[in-house]
């Protein structure tokens, strides 16, 4: 979803804070073969860049239709974000179609900014990924804003919809105010900055928290520890729905974080029993750079943590800044796992890493222009 910045903290944590965020529902023997399953060690490589060094691709989103792949994701322009769509046969080769959520429409809360990512995706591991429908039309979330450049606030949700073929390039109807925001009256302590990011929607047929849309969403919020403000945390919480246009928010404390920097962008997977949110961390205390990982639950609400390496981080030239921003699948028995790979000039692009070893991606970013 989103470009990171390297910003300076001063972190104050206290133990019971972090201690509350580690859940214990989840066996350790569990999550073992939780990471067993889902760890992709051969790194295949960029299968998506910008063509020039002025964009930057972000956040892809996978779903199947036929015989095709289809990927969304995002481009940040210097204006902004938009959404755009690419299709592959084989989840390795990728072609651009086009943007489903573009500039325009002066005067709109989301003038220059679309950020958008599927919603109602098949989360069966191993499964047929397509995406599911509610009341005749397919849905995806994003964040949008009023104001141009790298995130500025405000920054907030809003929820788009087809009725059309959502792997037909066309732009989605946007709802035409957010769904949630930091005006909300029932705003929480930990997204107070103004800056709602991704989200994921998926459908709980079981209705384990008593709907049946569940949206996790990361936003910035302060944090007052040991006496002393910190500012940019992020977390990831919870909203519910029963028509997927009126959220509210579920619980008062997030449900996936850390006691300092970045936890966000969840994404989720049923592996058997159990659902598995993959997310990214980065600035944490204990581990460098950008990165990707797990947490896995029983019932939606308590996520138990992974403890131990990360899914993904960085080890290639083309992600040595960056390796973060999640979309794992499983299809005829390999493993995929999409990420946004950073490298130290700040180009952003696609890439993937694969639980087989596939080869090599001859896929690179172009040669900076030289100055």
């Amino acid at each position: 979803m989103r470009l990171i910045k390297v910003l300076s903290f001063t972190f104050f944590f206290s133990s019971a804070v972090f201690a509350q965020s580690k859940n214990t529902g989840i066996s350790v023997a569990k999550m073992q073969e939780i990471y067993e399953e889902v760890k992709t060690p051969y790194k295949y490589g960029l299968v998506m860049v910008p063509q020039d060094e002025q964009h930057k691709m972000d956040c892809p989103t996978v779903f199947r239709e036929g015989k095709y792949w289809y990927m969304t994701y995002l481009i940040y322009s210097g204006r902004g974000y938009e959404t755009w769509l690419s299709k592959s046969k084989d989840l390795l080769n990728w072609e651009n179609m086009g943007r489903l959520m573009s500039f325009g429409d002066a005067g709109k809360w989301d003038d220059n900014q679309k950020a958008g990512y599927n919603a109602l995706t098949s989360m069966k591991w191993g499964g047929n990924y397509k995406l599911g429908k509610f009341d005749g039309k397919y849905w995806m979330s994003y964040f949008g804003g009023k104001e141009k450049g790298y995130e500025t606030e405000p920054l907030s949700i809003g929820m788009a919809y087809t009725d059309k073929q959502p792997w037909v390039v066309h732009e989605w109807t946007r709802m035409p105010e957010p769904v949630l925001s930091a005006l909300d009256k029932d705003v929480r302590w930990w997204e107070n900055r103004h800056k709602l990011f991704k989200s994921s929607v998926i459908e709980d047929k079981k209705k384990l928290t008593g709907h049946r849309f569940v949206m996790y969403y990361n936003a910035v919020g302060d944090s007052l520890e040991n006496n002393k403000k910190t500012r940019w945390y992020e977390r990831i919480g919870m909203a519910v729905s029963d028509d997927m246009q009126h959220w509210k928010r579920f619980k008062t404390e997030p449900v996936v974080h850390q006691p300092v920097g970045i936890t966000g962008d969840g994404v989720i997977q049923k592996i058997k029993d159990t659902w598995v949110m993959f997310y990214f961390g980065a600035f944490w205390q204990d581990r460098k750079g950008g990165f990707n990982r797990f947490a896995a639950s029983k019932d939606l609400v308590n996520w138990t943590d992974w403890t131990g390496d990360n899914l993904i981080e960085s080890s290639e030239p083309y992600d040595e800044l960056y390796a973060h921003k999640s979309f794992v699948i499983k299809h005829k028995g390999i493993v995929y796992h999409f990420y946004c790979a950073v490298n130290k000039k700040d180009q952003r692009g696609i890439a993937v890493a694969t639980s087989k070893d596939l080869g090599k991606s001859n896929v690179g970013f172009v040669t900076p222009a030289s100055k």
